[in-house]
């Protein structure tokens, strides 16, 4: 199966690191124009500067600015008008007792994670639309289904992501552009491996400490292992591609089977 973007433009949010990084980098390889992004003007340019001396064929730029609020998205839109491909890959996670967290921490989960891909999505799709031809996807989590005891916050956005995700798929109806939510399962990143330290402790070997995360925190996993980020950008740059033409409105999983569902 060959996958070429050649002149598409792709936007990844949130893409400095872990899954996101991988993703821009799997989308640059297959020819698109991909533009990453992050709020430290210094970690953008690193991670260009390290992706392009990886791939020295690929167009890889970057943009700083937080798109969790509305005058980041802005510094965005002024940058990059247009785009083919948006992936709505910013979030953010930590364990926290449900009976803790309070409003503030609520409503910063829901701007990072929900309202950064709203507004995304919003302001690139109408182009798309006349365009004739694009791709949006939300990076959602098998926590959207499977809502974690020690991250509900969390798994609550991302369950707004399919809702959202579907909504937003319908509204290009029979325009040419696709909309999906991908559901990622617990994939081995920095952050997921500081996570998955801070529950277990520093101790552990990591190998014994990611088989105790999976048997005790994800028991319904098939795989019985962390998914590598590879795995998920193959996806993405799947449904990026021609090749995913009749697949929107979808919540396509990458999750190692957490999920216990035929259907998500």
């Amino acid at each position: 199966m060959h996958i070429d973007l050649a002149g598409r433009t792709a936007f990844v949010s949130g893409s400095t690191h872990g899954i996101g990084r991988v993703i821009a980098a799997g989308l640059a390889a297959a020819g698109a124009y991909t533009v990453i992004n992050g709020r430290s003007a210094d970690s953008v340019d690193s991670v260009v500067g390290e992706l392009r001396a990886a791939d020295p064929r690929a167009r890889i730029d970057g943009i700083a600015a937080d798109v969790s609020t509305p005058e980041g998205a802005a510094t965005v839109f002024g940058a990059l008008p247009a785009v083919d491909v948006l992936i709505n890959n910013l979030g953010i996670y930590a364990p926290q007792p449900v009976l803790e967290i309070d409003d503030e921490t609520w409503q910063r989960y829901w701007n990072v994670n929900v309202m950064s891909g709203v507004r995304l999505a919003r302001h690139y799709l109408p182009g798309m639309r006349d365009r004739g031809w694009g791709r949006v996807q939300f990076m959602a989590s098998e926590s959207a289904v499977v809502i974690p005891e020690e991250m509900v916050h969390y798994g609550v956005t991302k369950t707004a992501l399919l809702g959202v995700s579907r909504g937003f798929a319908k509204a290009m109806a029979g325009t040419g552009v696709t909309v999906n939510a991908v559901i990622a399962g617990p994939t081995r990143s920095e952050g997921v491996e500081e996570f998955i330290r801070g529950l277990l402790g520093e101790d552990l070997p990591w190998e014994r400490a990611e088989a105790e995360f999976m048997k005790r925190m994800r028991p319904t996993s098939l795989i019985k292992r962390l998914i590598d980020p590879e795995e998920i950008a193959n996806m993405v740059v799947y449904l990026s591609s021609d090749l995913a033409s009749a697949t929107t409105g979808g919540a396509l999983r990458v999750d190692g089977g957490c999920a216990d569902h035929i259907l998500p």
